[in-house]
């Protein structure tokens, strides 16, 4: 038995209680109730006794001991509270108070709080230290060094934690102080606002910048993280219905950590662009997609309406369309950033409502192919394991991903993992921060990816490296696949991908040795016309090494918005009914018609480029979007918008005036994330509640209210007085979470699916004993499918001989609409930036900071150029965020042809020097849609 497990007997403050040896004194006496102070402690963190303000009197030494890095004996005799003991605490406390300022940003602190709980008076000593002066250069935290003590707190968040090692501790005796890298100021580091030294700090020496924190609030909700699939449990401050700010809560996905938009991206929901009223189209106004117009012109477009006149208006002309032209002519764009219940009951409207399957959602533009591929080969679409299985693997191979920008708190644990032995392998076409942590960085050539995956797989048959048990009692289809590596050597694929026969050996090696490797991928391996086939070749390494179905191993398809996984469980997809039971399965077609009491249709809906085509071919002439921006996420964008515009009625419900929406002829306002309720699912399947912190403004309304009134305009009489009574229809038809009930919600926070019956804890690990997808022989076992070189549908040329990469930023999500809003995240990222190769940028003659205008065969876009070695030569990357620089207007449109996802990871591009940046600060800079909010 290991010895630290073993438990002991010992008394503290003359009370016998029980411990394991690797526990600490401070540890214990939380436990138990017993109160010592501490500052440099906290828990989770490194214990290093700096502080001495928690010391204790154990029987029989000499000298106090720091009750937070001492650990327990048989028999041992603690005292948090002599004499001796209590007058060491007060001491520290005082010395600590002494150079503490009476400032604002002070009024919090903890020495004065545990001063204050010992009786500890006004400090009898002069104040020694130098005042330096505050840092005020960054946009997301203020540096007050002269309320600094030294304890370290903030170090070990950023350095142990976080491990974004830009805090240290510097120089010595009086002048040692907290230096963000070389002694830089706060604004000019390599800090990525976090805020975990913000939520360390003891004392007020690290700040939200604007004393944000210094109100105090009249109250505070728990809830869930508005971005990222991650799902990063926290809790809004609030005070006179406003946010004034976030605190990271122990959830299990992020356990008090928080990234750059999820600490400081709140306040859009208070952005003056608010939509407040409903909004129709003036008459004889033309749609077009030219959104440079004058602010002062804005209402010439749009007029106010009554909620009744917009909801007659536009459930009466959808209805009208579905009366005249058939019930194929309307479609239905559902959000993966609202909840699962309002993903339901949209998808539920088109199916019932219009009497389609023509309803898709933000996921057919990310991991469409990844989905396609997981229920094809394993019968699932959901990944295997959670993030933090990372810190039980021994290997981790993150493919097409970048998680410091996209999965920031995901990227933490990875690296907390390295830092305990795992072997990361890095494999992208760009060098992402999470390189430096790699045990090897695979930066293999854009759009190789099945060469480079079928060679380790060639390797491992090659080598017997396979799980012959695994394949033969849990697989079909291998002697197909091993024939179709044969021709894949590393030899052959070297110079096809770039990455040397040996070194594709020994990571094959690596992965398929090891007791667990776990395999993370992102839209890299998806938004590809072959992102099928790179995700059935992960899938296969998995199942040809058994790397599936235990703790730290497994694929997890990393989610990029909040609800990109519950949006789909629920049924936003035009194939698939909720729980992906298929519209044309005439037993789930069946069970749903009885269920909402109507025929529905069995013919598969057409998915979001698809239905762009089908209207500009006439045959699609209504739309109801809600909380999507295709005009800024769709590619080749400019198509898209002509789309839009060419449709006889577009209703588009949404928080702000977005591309789409300027587009729209009836608006409906909805609720931003903190102001209504519901439950969302994060990329660990975990089934989390989100709970309404604020009211909507003016006279906006909740999405869920806003669905129902369009239902009833379309003919069905819903009546749903709760959120909790439409998830509990859900969990009636949706196995997956039939066992979960919204007391239990309520009660837990979080509840992990499958959760077949009520009282399962949850199943994060699943495929353990077989594969949920076959029929008779098959049944139970997943399916290799063999894949072959497909070149990307455009490839660069003489008259485009380079290649765009799009992607996001970690400060911006999506398509901006929210966190250009923000006003933290705006002033760190305010402008639209092309990261281009400090040699291509140089052959081009140009400098960082200069304009740079993009060429593909569909448009041009002008943006700045920052040079970045993280791209190869030859290799743009542009975030899709700005509206300024919609960089999808360039974008291919080119679809995968099982997940029907475009591609846009790969475009062939020109460019050149000069041009025009477009018309800025429709989002940050209040510009453009001020008249709206008057």
């Amino acid at each position: 038995m290991n010895a630290s497990l073993q438990t002991l007997s010992f008394t503290i403050n003359g009370r016998e209680v029980q411990a394991l040896r690797h526990e600490t004194l401070i540890e214990i006496a939380d436990r138990e109730g017993i109160e010592i102070p501490r500052l440099c402690y906290a828990e989770g963190m490194e214990a290093v006794g700096n502080c001495r303000s928690c010391m204790v009197e154990i029987d029989g030494e000499r000298v106090l001991a720091p009750s937070c890095c001492r650990h327990p004996s048989q028999g041992m005799k603690v005292t948090t509270n002599s004499a001796r003991a209590v007058k060491a605490q007060k001491m520290v406390l005082e010395l600590l108070a002494s150079d503490m300022p009476e400032k604002d940003y002070t009024r919090h602190n903890e020495v004065d709080a545990w001063a204050m709980k010992l009786g500890v008076g006004k400090p009898r000593f002069p104040a020694t230290r130098r005042e330096p002066q505050q840092d005020a250069s960054h946009a997301a935290i203020t540096v007050n060094l002269d309320a600094c003590i030294q304890c370290t707190r903030c170090v070990r968040a950023c350095r142990d934690e976080q491990v974004n090692d830009v805090i240290g501790l510097a120089f010595r005796g009086q002048d040692a102080k907290i230096v963000f890298d070389q002694d830089d100021p706060m604004g000019n580091s390599t800090c990525v606002a976090c805020g975990e030294c913000v939520q360390a700090c003891p004392t007020g020496a690290l700040m939200p910048a604007r004393d944000a924190a210094l109100s105090v609030p009249d109250k505070q909700v728990d809830s869930v993280c508005p971005y990222c699939g991650v799902g990063c449990q926290l809790t809004y401050k609030v005070k006179d219905n406003k946010i004034l700010y976030v605190e990271g809560r122990d959830g299990p996905a992020n356990h008090g950590r928080l990234c750059v938009k999820g600490r400081y991206g709140f306040d859009y929901a208070h952005h003056p662009h608010r939509l407040t009223k409903p909004l129709i189209r003036r008459a004889g106004v033309p749609k077009t997609g030219d959104f440079t117009m004058d602010p002062t012109t804005v209402m010439d477009v749009f007029r106010e309406a009554s909620w009744e006149e917009a909801l007659a208006l536009a459930g009466g002309t959808l209805a009208r369309i579905r009366d005249t032209n058939g019930k194929r002519a309307l479609a239905g764009f559902g959000s993966a950033k609202g909840s699962n219940e309002e993903a339901y009951l949209f998808q539920k409207l088109v199916r019932t409502g219009f009497g389609s399957n023509n309803v898709d959602h933000c996921t057919r533009l990310c991991h469409a192919s990844s989905v396609a591929a997981l229920l094809e080969g394993i019968g699932s679409g959901a990944v295997s394991n959670p993030v933090m299985d990372v810190t039980r693997a021994e290997v981790v191979i993150v493919i097409g991903a970048n998680p410091t920008v996209n999965h920031p708190v995901a990227a933490t644990w990875i690296k907390n993992a390295v830092r305990t032995g795992t072997k990361l392998i890095m494999m992208d076409p760009r060098k992402s921060d999470l390189t430096r942590h790699a045990h090897r960085h695979l930066q293999f050539k854009p759009d190789t990816d099945v060469a480079m995956l079928n060679a380790m797989m060639h390797v491992i048959v090659h080598e017997n490296l396979v799980d012959r048990d695994f394949i033969a009692s849990r697989t079909i289809g291998f002697e197909e696949l091993a024939k179709n590596v044969e021709g894949y050597s590393p030899e052959q694929m070297a110079p096809i991908c770039g990455i040397d026969a040996e070194t594709l050996r020994y990571v094959a090696r690596l992965y398929a040795t090891s007791k667990g490797s776990m395999i993370l991928w992102g839209m890299g391996i998806s938004q590809h016309v072959h992102g099928t086939d790179n995700a059935r070749c992960l899938i296969a390494l998995a199942l040809m090494t058994g790397q599936i179905g235990r703790p730290g191993t497994g694929l997890h398809p990393l989610r990029g918005q909040n609800n990109v996984q519950g949006a789909s469980d629920a049924g936003l997809i035009p194939m698939m009914y909720p729980d992906y039971q298929r519209v044309d399965n005439p037993d789930a077609k069946a069970r749903f018609e009885a269920a909402w009491g109507m025929a529905l249709d069995d013919k598969p809906g057409l998915t979001v480029v698809e239905i762009m085509d089908e209207i500009l071919a006439g045959s699609i002439r209504g739309m109801y979007i809600m909380g999507e921006n295709p005009a800024m996420s769709d590619p080749d964008a400019n198509h898209a918008r002509e789309a839009l515009a060419a449709l006889d009625c577009l209703v588009v419900q949404d928080i702000f005036l977005t591309e789409t929406a300027y587009l729209a002829d009836v608006i409906l306002p909805a609720s931003a994330f903190a102001e209504k309720a519901g439950t969302f699912t994060n990329t660990d399947r975990l089934v989390q509640l989100g709970r309404q912190a604020i009211t909507p403004p003016g006279d906006a309304k909740q999405d869920l209210w806003i669905i129902q009134q369009m239902a009833n305009r379309m003919g069905l009489p819903w009546n749903y007085g709760h959120v909790s009574e439409v998830f509990d229809e859900m969990r009636r038809l949706m196995p997956s979470i039939a066992g979960i009930t919204w007391e239990r919600l309520e009660r837990e926070d979080a509840v992990t699916y499958p959760c077949a019956v009520e009282g399962d804890p949850g199943q994060p690990v699943v495929f353990v004993e077989d594969f949920p997808r076959g029929q008779g022989a098959e049944k139970g076992r997943a399916r290799f499918v063999p894949a072959d070189i497909i070149p990307a549908n455009e490839r660069p040329d003489a008259e485009y001989p380079m290649v765009l990469i799009t992607g996001r930023q970690l400060e911006h999500w999506h398509t901006g609409s929210m966190t250009r809003r923000a006003g933290v995240l705006d002033a760190i990222e305010p402008d639209p930036v092309a990261l281009v190769h400090p040699l291509d940028l140089e052959a081009m003659g140009g400098r960082p900071g200069d304009v740079i205008t993009i060429t593909s065969r569909r448009g041009e876009v002008s943006l700045y150029a920052r040079a970045d070695d993280s791209s190869p030569r030859g290799a743009i990357f542009v975030p899709f965020c700005y509206y300024e620089a919609a960089i999808n207007r360039l974008t291919n449109s080119a679809l995968d042809p099982f997940g029907k996802i475009p591609e846009f990871k790969y475009c062939a591009i020109r460019t050149t020097l000069g041009g025009e940046v477009g018309q800025q600060g429709s989002y940050g800079g209040g510009q453009i849609l001020a008249a709206v909010a008057q």
